[in-house]
């Protein structure tokens, strides 16, 4: 799943999902022993009560394993006109331990009936038993109370006969609409599953463990499809004109993979080099935006099953825009299905960035094809295992397939963007205990994601990157059709050979040239298990403190904590116990070789071969930590910037720069030393460079002028127009360049024209102008439609033109550049308008709320409108999303964690208390609170030297 990746809801700010708050789940079984039936026989009054009065003969979060399931027989009959739906199943199950009770997941599903089936009434089509059935809505379970124990090792047949409505949020099985070019609205039914709503769908054992075989039959209306995860073998006419499509049997799966869709929608198809039928699915009047889709679809696929040497299992694969769809996009086994933005592509209105992120998010979901459908983590503990994973393969399969998207550079984003959130006090492990539901989404969050791929790229790095691909085809193909844990993945890239691989003498070779006498012993995987768990099994990130006396380095790691400084009371005691290996990689000023040590103490020293003037630790920032040079060591690097910054790598140097300036919100580096450490861009060629550096001055920018600081915000506007004039004269209003070069010129013009630099404003006015003038039909360079929309916005007239043109637009590319620009307007009344059309869910699809609430919140003139927004309609939220949903963290992180003053604190600390009060809780709240604290702590330790230093500079 993307959400925001990578399992991350769509900002309109910035054009991409906001990695931000994409959700999680982990969780760490329980090992005590699970109750039996015989429990509940000698102690029924230790259960929970079932809503009829009865005990409920089970009282654990996770079901019990004595009934597993093999095979499910599915039919469902959605029903779009009515929104509701009327299904059947069979499921076969295997009885492993004797039992009189069978456990299910089912959550707002009506049963209507229960038979159970031994395989001797199926022999001799006896009529079954009927089974008695106990809902315990409380852990979203129902029991089905069998007349006579069921026998261990013997296998039943249980046919239930079940109803609901559609869903009418994001969940399970539910209703998404859209409007043709001609006006109409139509409406499609979809699923969504991951992580714990195929229960909403249809009764079933909802766990990823619990693997099985699925044959679906869909029932349809003659002017729809039915699409499945597997082909379709035929479809029978039945009374009435209804259609009964039926579709192959899937290989065996978990519950959260099974998808199906009943609508209108037209396709485009190809096939791979071995032989796949791939096909793009949208509504009619977005089948000519699905061409890129393809092509993309095409290549990475050919590229996975060479990279990962084993075969795309299923016969086809079918990628679906939905209209209406919460995160970026779903892995469902053989039918993925996308947000509109993630999939679709047109040319005429989508950006080079949106270019990116729908080739990511592709690259992403059919790298799940392997990694989480064909081996799938055991438990939501370890879903890193599907999305970090699926996160580095990202970067594995577009360098290959698409380097002109120059995705490799792009990396360094990924990490950067978590450590900000893993530096905090309230972050989590990479696999984290989770039993819930709520729990379990919360562990879709940048964590599981974006930290996930940085330490297996960290490992790569260490490992290279032969032995780490034999390492993870060994995974897959030992595991292929199961379900695996953490240690599984450190034993295979420990040896990285395969079963057949070992010689007679009980070892093979790490290494394809086999001169290099690295030998890989079966079981031995204590190097890699050891070190990786340091990284995997305890929050947050090091400090690597760097101390040059002559030739000799002396190191020292500690947990970096931004907000949370050394000479505070608490700093020690959230020092202790934290330990990683690290694998330290530096350059210095006399060799350009690459040196490797892991530290593995918190102490130790480095005796260099010659003296050299500076030393640089995580080249090209492949390692997941923060370095600080104590003494000169940060003087020493800045004045070869200086001097020549050509020396370092352009990650290098960009990793400078994000490293001083996180030093600074942990104190241990100054800001104006920081600020000192930027001056040299003036000379700067790497874009890549260029833009981190923007990066941080534009931060500040934003946050002075939210606040008000009059003085620091004009000081700092003259300061980047005169010091990035250069380059800002340099910007042509086109689509020309390398990406790098377009996404310079998006964020530079985009800056400027905020800036109200009166060139850029002159020239994005004459562009809105003519562009108004051909009633919306000028093709305008698509990396400068933003800009040119939201200054165009600013006018009463511009902002009413635009907001016709949303309505009308087919393109998602072209409505998310208008959105952010009407939510750039100074006029709080329209802004309102704005937020009120969100909510009513029609012109502004109830989909967009969140990223759109984000943006009025970044908004000088709509923060507190948005904010208050909140809290005066937090039960009409309610109503549209559920509590754990990724919408509602965006919500309540987008209009908060911005705020960097002691009474918004207070506001937001008060509004979560009477939250909790009425019994709501979510990590978020932390995570808010944390982040404005921070926020306030940097501006009261920073805004002097800003001031002061802007005043020197100006």
């Amino acid at each position: 799943m993307v959400n925001l990746l990578r399992k991350q809801m769509f900002s309109i700010s910035i054009g991409l999902y906001c990695s931000a708050i994409i959700l999680l789940k982990i969780c760490i079984c329980s090992q005590f022993s699970m109750p039996s039936s015989d429990q509940f026989n000698k102690d029924p009054g230790a259960f929970p009560v079932a809503t009829n009065g009865e005990p409920f003969p089970w009282h654990e979060l996770r079901l019990p394993k004595m009934v597993i399931p093999l095979h499910y027989d599915l039919l469902v009959h959605p029903n779009l006109t009515s929104l509701d739906f009327v299904a059947s199943e069979m499921i076969e199950v295997l009885v492993r331990d004797a039992t009189e009770f069978i456990i299910l997941h089912s959550k707002d599903l009506e049963i209507m009936n229960a038979i159970l089936h031994s395989e001797e009434d199926l022999r001799y089509r006896k009529p079954g038993k009927k089974l008695n059935v106990l809902s315990y809505p409380a852990y979203q379970q129902i029991a089905l109370l069998v007349p006579e124990k069921l026998m261990a090792d013997l296998r039943y047949h249980v046919a239930i006969d079940f109803q609901a409505k559609l869903a009418d949020n994001f969940e399970g099985f539910y209703k998404s609409t859209y409007r043709t070019l001609g006006g109409e609205t139509r409406t499609v039914a979809v699923t969504d599953f991951e992580p714990t709503d195929a229960r909403m769908a249809f009764p079933c054992f909802d766990e990823p463990s619990f693997k099985a075989n699925f044959s679906i039959k869909i029932r349809r209306e003659s002017g729809h499809i039915a699409l499945s995860n597997m082909p379709k073998v035929k479809t029978i006419e039945l009374e009435g004109g209804l259609l009964e499509d039926h579709f192959e049997t899937t290989v065996k799966m978990s519950t959260y993979l099974v998808a199906y869709i009943v609508c209108d929608f037209k396709f485009v198809s190809g096939t791979t080099s071995s032989g796949i039928k791939v096909s793009i699915y949208a509504s009619p009047d977005k089948w000519s935006q699905t061409h890129y889709a393809l092509e993309a679809s095409l290549k990475l696929l050919d590229f996975y099953e060479n990279y990962f040497d084993i075969n795309y299992p299923l016969p086809k694969l079918d990628l679906v825009a939905i209209p209406d769809f919460e995160s970026g996009a779903m892995e469902n086994w053989g039918l993925i299905t996308y947000r509109e933005t993630s999939l679709l592509f047109d040319p005429k209105t989508s950006s080079t960035s949106d270019k990116l992120w729908v080739t990511r998010v592709i690259a992403h979901e059919l790298a799940h094809q392997w990694f989480g459908n064909l081996v799938t983590m055991e438990w939501w503990n370890d879903i890193w295992l599907n999305e970090g994973f699926a996160t580095y393969m990202e970067l594995i399969s577009v360098n290959a397939t698409y380097p002109e998207l120059q995705f490799d550079d792009y990396f360094l984003n990924v990490c950067f963007e978590v450590i900000t959130r893993d530096s905090l006090n309230s972050s989590h492990p990479i696999s984290n205990q989770a039993e819930t539901p709520t729990q379990i989404r919360e562990m879709f969050d940048k964590v599981s994601y974006n930290k996930g791929a940085c330490i297996l790229n960290m490992l790569k790095d260490f490992l290279n990157g032969e032995k780490f691909q034999k390492g993870i085809i060994h995974y897959l193909k030992k595991f292929s059709y199961r379900n695996a844990k953490n240690d599984d993945l450190w034993s295979s890239l420990s040896n990285g050979c395969l079963e057949g691989d070992f010689t007679s003498g009980g070892f093979c070779y790490s290494d394809s040239k086999t001169t290099s006498n690295t030998l890989t012993f079966p079981g031995e995987n204590v190097e890699v298990k050891e070190m990786m768990t340091t990284w995997t099994l305890q929050k947050g990130i090091p400090l690597v403190v760097v101390s040059q006396e002559g030739r000799s380095l002396r190191l020292r790691q500690e947990r970096f904590l931004s907000g949370v400084f050394k000479e505070d009371p608490g700093w020690r005691a959230l020092q202790e116990r934290y330990l990683w290996h690290i694998p330290l990689t530096y350059s210095t000023s006399s060799s350009n070789a690459v040196h490797r040590h892991i530290l593995k103490s918190k102490t130790d020293t480095l005796d260099l071969p010659e003296k050299t003037s500076w030393v640089k630790f995580n080249v090209d920032s492949n390692g997941y930590y923060i370095v600080h040079y104590e003494g000169h060591g940060w003087d020493q690097l800045i004045t070869q910037l200086n001097q020549n910054h050509t020396v370092f790598r352009p990650k290098d140097r960009i990793g400078l720069i994000h490293d001083a300036f996180q030093l600074v919100s942990a104190r241990r580096l100054t800001l104006d030393k920081a600020l000192d450490l930027t001056h040299y861009l003036q000379h700067e060629t790497s874009v890549l460079v260029l833009l981190k550096g923007l990066e941080y001055l534009e931060s500040f920018y934003y946050m002075m002028e939210r606040r008000n600081i009059s003085d620091v915000t004009k000081n700092l506007k003259h300061y980047l127009l005169r010091y990035f004039k250069p380059v800002i004269d340099t910007q042509s209003w086109s689509d020309e360049g390398s990406i790098w070069d377009r996404m310079l010129r998006s964020a530079l013009l985009k800056l400027t024209c905020h800036l109200n630099h009166a060139p850029c404003i002159q020239k994005a006015t004459e562009f809105f102008s003519q562009w108004t003038e051909s009633s919306g039909k000028l093709n305008l360079p698509t990396d400068v439609l933003k800009i040119v929309y939201s200054v165009g916005a600013q006018t009463t007239a511009g902002w009413n033109y635009l907001l016709e043109q949303y309505e009308l637009s087919m393109s998602g590319a072209e409505k998310n550049k208008i959105l952010y620009a009407l939510s750039t307007s100074k006029h709080q009344e329209k802004l309102m308008k704005l937020i009120e059309l969100g909510m009513e869910g029609k012109v502004i699809k109830t989909q967009d709320l969140a990223a759109l609430l984000h943006a009025i919140a970044r908004n000088p003139q709509g923060q507190q409108l948005a904010w208050n927004f909140v809290r005066e309609n937090w039960t009409h939220l309610l109503k549209k999303f559920d509590l754990d949903s990724f919408a509602m963290r965006i919500i309540i992180s987008g209009t908060t964690s911005h705020f960097s003053s002691k009474d918004e604190l207070q506001e937001v600390k008060l509004f979560f208390e009477s939250l909790k009060a009425q019994g709501s809780h979510l990590d978020i709240f932390q995570i808010v609170l944390e982040t404005i604290t921070k926020n306030i702590k940097w501006m009261e330790k920073n805004l002097p030297t800003l001031r002061t230093w802007l005043q020197v500079k100006i």
